[in-house]
C-alpha cells in the first residue's frame, strides 16, 4: 500500500452537516473523491442537490436531507438516514455551528444557551446516534469542526469562542469514552473564504487587514480544512484521538478585531 492509499475511505460512508456550501460542502466532496458515499444535510435543499451532483460527477453516491439541524430528532435522524440508504455509517463531521459576535453585556444566557447547543448538543446528538451504527462495521471516525476562537481570546467572541472551546474539550473527552474502537477529533479553523466572510471579501482594506494579521498572510480556503477532514477521518490519521489539528494560518490572536470599546 503506497502512502496515498491510506487517504482513501472508498466503501465507507458518511454524514456531514452544514454540506449546502462552505466549509461541509468541500468536505463532503473530498470523501466522495476518496471513495465515500455521503450523506449531506442543511437547511437550503436547492444548495445541497448542486453538492450532491458533485458527489455523483465523481462516481459516488449522495443522499441529500434538508433538515434544521438546530433540532435534536432531525440532527439525530441524519444516522439513521444513512443505515437506510448505505447499510453502515463509518464518519461524522460536525460542521454545522456558528454565533454572531456580540459585546459582553448584550450576551444573554439565552444567547449563551444557543450557542452553545448548536456548537456542541448539536454533535453530541449525531454522534449518539452514530455510534451504535458505526460500531456494527468495527468502529468509524468523527470529526468536529471547532475554531481558533476556542482556543485564544479576543472582545465579542464569548459566546462564539466559549462554545467552540467546550466543543475542543468535548473532542477530547469523548475521545477517550470511545475508543479504541472510534476516533474523535476536532479541527481548530481559522479565517477561511467563505459566505460567512463576504463582507470582508468584498472590503480590499479589510481583508488585506485581516491578511496582514494572519501569520501565513491569506486567508484559508474551504480545502485546507477539506484536506484536515480527509486526513482525520481516513486510515491516514488512524493513530490519532482526541487531537485538535490547528488548521488556522498561524494565528495566536484573532485576525479580526470587533469594534468593541471598554466598558
Amino acid at each position: 500500500m503506497s502512502i496515498l492509499d491510506r487517504f482513501r475511505v472508498d466503501g465507507q460512508v458518511a454524514v456531514v452537516t452544514g454540506a449546502g456550501r462552505g466549509i461541509g460542502a468541500a468536505s463532503a466532496i473530498a470523501l466522495a473523491e476518496a471513495g465515500a458515499d455521503v450523506v449531506i444535510s442543511a437547511r437550503t435543499e436547492e444548495q445541497l442537490k448542486e453538492v450532491a451532483a458533485q458527489i455523483e460527477a465523481l462516481g459516488r453516491r449522495a443522499v441529500v436531507v434538508p433538515a434544521d439541524l438546530n433540532e435534536e430528532g432531525e440532527i439525530r435522524g441524519l444516522a439513521t438516514a444513512a443505515k437506510e440508504a448505505f447499510g453502515r455509517l463509518d464518519i461524522v463531521v460536525n460542521n454545522v455551528g456558528g454565533t454572531m459576535p456580540r459585546d459582553y453585556l448584550s450576551t444573554s444566557v439565552g444567547f449563551l444557551e444557543r450557542a452553545f447547543h448548536f456548537n456542541v448538543s448539536t454533535a453530541h446528538a449525531l454522534t449518539t446516534a452514530a455510534v451504535p451504527i458505526m460500531v456494527e462495521n468495527g468502529g468509524g471516525s468523527v470529526v468536529n469542526i471547532a475554531s481558533i476562537v476556542g482556543k485564544v481570546t479576543g472582545r465579542g467572541y464569548l459566546a462564539y469562542g466559549t462554545a467552540k472551546g467546550a466543543l475542543i474539550h468535548y473532542t477530547e473527552l469523548a475521545a477517550s469514552d470511545l475508543a479504541p474502537r472510534i476516533r474523535m477529533n476536532a479541527i481548530a479553523v481559522g479565517s477561511i473564504a467563505t459566505s460567512a466572510l463576504d463582507i470582508v471579501m468584498a472590503d480590499d482594506a479589510m481583508r488585506t487587514a485581516i491578511e496582514d494579521a494572519t501569520p501565513l498572510r491569506r486567508l484559508g480556503v474551504t480545502d485546507d480544512i477539506a484536506a484536515a477532514v480527509l486526513y482525520l477521518a481516513s486510515p491516514a490519521g488512524s493513530y490519532l484521538t482526541g487531537a485538535v489539528l490547528d488548521v488556522h494560518g498561524g494565528l495566536q490572536v484573532p485576525n479580526m478585531s470587533l469594534p468593541i470599546p471598554d466598558l
